[in-house]
């Protein structure tokens, strides 16, 4: 992140709860997490959700309406995203493969440009087996 984009208080502690959770969280999750902090309208927290996941530091996973921070320090495209979900445990990993990316961000079916894209595998994980 460059020095221009600096956080507000209200990112900063939504980004905070989510870089320590052991998991995915739903926004609710971090409203219920955060109202001690002095953020208790829903539209404080989808707001700053929506400005960290513009930035790259958090994700969302679409199957579980559901954000994790990135874990990836050189992720590049913060609209093309891969995880790894285990059906167990719900444990999430960032998947971090150039070879996919360059493929994903030049894929092309039927003209189409896509705008951005999340794809979500699901196994369980080494813990799960």
């Amino acid at each position: 992140m460059t020095q221009a984009q600096i956080l507000s208080k209200n990112q900063q502690i939504v980004l905070d709860i989510i870089e320590k959770a052991r998991g995915p969280l739903k926004a609710y999750s971090i409203l219920f997490n955060v109202q001690k902090k002095g953020i208790n309208a829903p539209q404080q927290i989808y707001r700053a959700l929506d400005k960290l996941i513009k930035l790259g530091k958090i994700h969302k996973i679409e199957s579980k309406n559901a954000f994790v921070a990135c874990r990836n320090t050189d992720c590049e495209i913060s609209k093309a995203t891969a995880f790894s979900i285990c059906e167990n445990c719900e444990m999430v990993d960032e998947i971090s493969d150039t070879k996919l990316s360059k493929y994903l961000t030049s894929f092309n079916k039927k003209g189409m440009k896509f705008k951005r894209f999340n794809l979500e595998f699901f196994g369980l994980c080494k813990k799960c087996k």
